[in-house]
């Protein structure tokens, strides 16, 4: 596909998307606040313009899940792939199909077990969640909250039959965890934790059916998504994604050079972090915030950045068909510079940037994103930049 293949209106269409700053709505979306998730209106407008339904879209750095849950809406094959054992989590979380006694099963949890948990139940010493506490939750506060959770999780192996509803009812405290915890000057006490699991699991029950439905208008069209827990690098040596068919569109957003985000820790009493959200979802923390940004904070760190973004995409090259359409967003914590090693990266991984002659880069101001510049320290905002390119 060459850059003249998109018409004016398609690039209207994207422009528009790409500048939303709707709050996140819609299917199981607000499931998580995942760092660096991009709008589904952005998603929805990429796989509508490169793509025909049953086709194949890939997220190589799925984050949140967007991608993943717009595609499957809109009849498209989804593979979501992430370096994030709690992204992979999220993901499957968002994208299952729960039947009706399962949610029967999950709204009596939410709304008879949970408000009757108290933290001096005698059996709270029996709980074997406490043999693994999270980090950084021994203050008065929150030891009384990790209490709670625990007993929470307790709950849910007892009285939750299925995976998928013990899956979809830890993600229910996932988000009330990060509610009460993430960044709070006050953490809330236990009484209004269980209130909020009770208010927050109507919310996400009523987004499960939204997204049933969504499926079942698609009808013979919806596909189950393929989700993998992979470094992008060797995301060409993942079986599962090999033995399918090349992909046909690429929608993403992934880690940004000199910009550092906290995508496995929650920030608890001063900044302290906590790997409790590794601890509710049962996953396993792969290490520090390196690991999941290409590479660390320091200054000198940007060339092994754009050296593990070469790596990367051209392993995503090698699962993608020629012609095959990228869209990303980007950002950078100095533009000027690096969006020009960013899209030299992008060429010597096999891809060439669709832009038309004349035509400005969309950008848009992202504000209440907490995002940390090299040398810079903490943005209160910051511009993404959307990027489209081809496989050649």
């Amino acid at each position: 596909m060459a850059a003249t293949a998109v018409s004016d209106e398609t690039s209207a269409l994207l422009r528009r998307a790409a500048s939303d700053k709707q709050h996140v709505s819609g299917l199981t979306h607000r499931f998580y606040r995942y760092p660096a998730r991009f709008s589904p209106a952005f998603a929805r407008a990429c796989i509508q313009s490169f793509s025909v339904p049953g086709d194949l879209v890939l997220d190589p750095y799925m984050g949140g899940g967007t991608t993943v849950v717009e595609a499957m809406v809109l009849g498209r094959q989804a593979i979501g792939s992430d370096i994030n054992s709690l992204s992979v989590f999220i993901a499957h979380a968002k994208s299952s199909r729960l039947t009706e006694s399962e949610r029967h099963a999950i709204h009596r949890w939410a709304t008879e077990i949970v408000p009757a948990i108290r933290c001096r139940d005698a059996f709270v010493r029996l709980i074997g969640h406490e043999n693994r506490k999270p980090r950084n939750m021994a203050s008065p506060e929150t030891r009384w909250l990790r209490k709670t959770i625990s007993l929470c999780m307790v709950s849910i192996d007892a009285h939750l039959l299925s995976a998928r509803a013990r899956k979809f009812a830890s993600c229910v405290l996932l988000n009330v965890g990060q509610w009460a915890l993430n960044g709070r000057r006050r953490i809330p006490n236990t009484g209004e934790f269980r209130e909020r699991v009770t208010s927050t699991t109507a919310e996400m029950l009523a987004g499960a059916v939204e997204l049933a439905n969504a499926l079942a208008a698609a009808g013979s069209e919806y596909y189950d998504p393929i989700l993998r827990q992979n470094d992008a690098e060797h995301i060409d040596r993942d079986p599962v994604i090999r033995s399918d068919r090349l992909v046909d569109l690429v929608v993403t957003s992934p880690p940004y050079p000199g910009i550092h985000m906290l995508y496995h820790r929650w920030q608890v009493d001063g900044r302290k972090e906590t790997d409790a959200p590794y601890w509710i979802a049962a996953c396993t923390d792969g290490s520090g915030a390196a690991y999941y940004n290409f590479a660390d904070r320091k200054v000198n760190a940007e060339s092994r950045y754009f050296e593990k973004a070469v790596r990367s995409f051209s392993a995503i090259r090698r699962v993608v068909r020629s012609g095959a359409v990228v869209a990303q967003m980007v950002a950078f914590s100095d533009p000027r510079r690096q969006l020009r090693r960013y899209l030299d990266a992008m060429k010597a991984a096999g891809f060439e940037e669709m832009r038309q002659s004349g035509m400005r880069r969309t950008w848009r101001e992202v504000p209440s994103r907490r995002w940390y510049a090299n040398l810079k320290g903490e943005l209160s905002s910051a511009k993404e930049v959307f990027l489209l390119h081809v496989a050649v």
